[in-house]
């Protein structure tokens, strides 16, 4: 009982010294109307794949899984404050991936791997929701929607027979994510871990077994990023 009375009292101290009062950078940054800034970005992307309603009854493809490579997003940003605690944000970029496709077959075929890569125009427009700022940070909640089109999309990879893989280069993505923000003294840094949830279906279907085995696929994103403004 004792140990956990000392942890408790050492949080508490945390806390106590966290709450003191200390001399702000940039006291008047967040009254700006508008401002700039850029962002950097670490993403992974994968597929949430639905299998098609007879998937289990076909005597070819067993299973599909993603393979996920590291990606990285560049983008600027535009702030436009509406309220003290709320803020409009546009922050057009690209972002830069690639996702494989690994198809397990039932029979003694060797697997099937489907090569993707994607360079995504983006246009987020989110909405940034702030907490009362503490000394020199702020932490924030942010959600929206964001429009992507692959320049990369419109041939996958050639596989078996000639065919041609394609996905529809448009999609729509749903965007929630939290952050903080940290006042420096000549500009603002924040760190800020984003969800993106693709609401289209992006699978164009031919009569290939790659196809035919799903009845949706749907985008999947997870973005670390950092803004200089």
């Amino acid at each position: 009982m004792k140990k956990y009375l000392y942890i408790i009292l050492l949080l508490l101290t945390i806390n106590g010294f966290s709450q003191i009062q200390k001399p702000q950078n940039n006291p008047l940054y967040d009254y700006e109307i508008l401002h700039f800034g850029f962002s950097v970005a670490v993403s992974t992307m994968n597929f949430a794949i639905r299998p098609a309603d007879n998937f289990f009854a076909m005597d070819s493809v067993a299973s599909i899984e993603n393979k996920i490579y590291p990606g990285f997003n560049i983008n600027i940003v535009s702030n436009l404050r509406l309220t003290e605690d709320l803020d409009l944000r546009f922050l057009p970029g690209l972002a830069f991936g690639q996702r494989d496709l690994i198809y397990t077959y039932k029979i003694d075929e060797p697997d099937k791997r489907v090569k993707i890569e994607s360079i995504f125009i983006e246009t987020p427009v989110l909405l940034k929701y702030k907490s009362k700022r503490l000394n020199n940070h702020r932490p924030y909640v942010i959600g929206g929607f964001n429009y992507r089109f692959d320049m990369d999309g419109k041939e996958i990879k050639k596989i078996k027979e000639d065919r041609i893989r394609r996905l529809n280069r448009s999609d729509l993505y749903f965007e929630i994510g939290a952050g903080v923000d940290y006042y420096l003294p000549y500009f603002r840094l924040s760190s800020e871990l984003k969800f993106s949830i693709g609401l289209l279906d992006i699978l164009k279907r031919d009569n290939s077994q790659l196809t035919t085995s799903m009845d949706k696929m749907l985008s999947r994103m997870v973005i670390l990023t950092f803004h200089f403004e």
